[in-house]
């Protein structure tokens, strides 16, 4: 008999579910929460647009339901939700997921790395120098939030200690490769790039012709 496939789990979707475990609200409110706790830092949330769009799924998925729809004289309808057995399910099972998994996320970071030989090295040096700005500027705000909450549990600052300590290793590589690339240690050309390309794909003989 076939079985049906467990719901794709949503870094947002995830911290809405959480969020309706606490009590059932209207979007506003998951809203207001989201910017009050921080997790617009951790999540895309841009604008309502994607709250929304993230509920509407996580209904048809049978792990969010309505509870009631409130209704205020000069104001629109507000459509409280409220989570259900299912959802708490899958919210403790996406969790353990998260927490577990590693390789299943693809930055377009990585992806641009791989083809740094797409640009000039100057040029590529100039772009990964702004980036190494940005990371510092991201940085010193992670340090100052840790800083300003220091009197909160430190249960709830895990995901600005891990903030910190991965844009301090990825500011330290980029760092390091801007300096290469600077100093002449990190170097192509297009002859360059042509000869490898040859060396890593000889011709196979037992190709056929087109």
């Amino acid at each position: 008999m076939a079985t049906s496939r467990p719901p794709q789990r949503s870094s947002l979707g995830l911290i809405v579910l959480y969020m309706l475990a606490e009590g059932p609200k209207h979007v506003y409110r998951i809203q207001k929460l989201i910017e009050q706790q921080g997790k617009d830092r951790v999540v895309n949330v841009r604008g309502r647009g994607s709250l929304y769009q993230t509920i509407d799924r996580l209904v048809r998925l049978g792990l969010v339901e309505v509870q009631e729809t409130v209704r205020t004289e000069g104001r629109p309808d507000r459509i409280v939700y409220g989570i259900t057995d299912s959802g708490r399910e899958v919210a403790r099972e996406w969790l353990r997921e998260m927490l577990s998994t590693t390789g299943g996320e693809f930055p377009e970071f990585i992806a641009a790395v791989s083809l740094l030989f797409g640009l000039p090295p100057d040029e590529a040096r100039a772009q990964l120098e702004v980036r190494a700005e940005k990371l510092a500027a991201e940085l010193a705000d992670a340090e100052s939030v840790l800083r300003d909450y220091s009197q909160v549990p430190r249960l709830f600052l895990l995901e600005e200690e891990y903030r910190r300590a991965v844009t301090q290793a990825e500011l330290a590589w980029v760092r390091g490769v801007v300096e290469d690339l600077r100093e002449g240690r990190l170097i192509w050309s297009e002859e360059w790039l042509r000869e490898v390309f040859v060396a890593l794909h000889p011709p196979n003989d037992n190709e056929e012709g087109s």
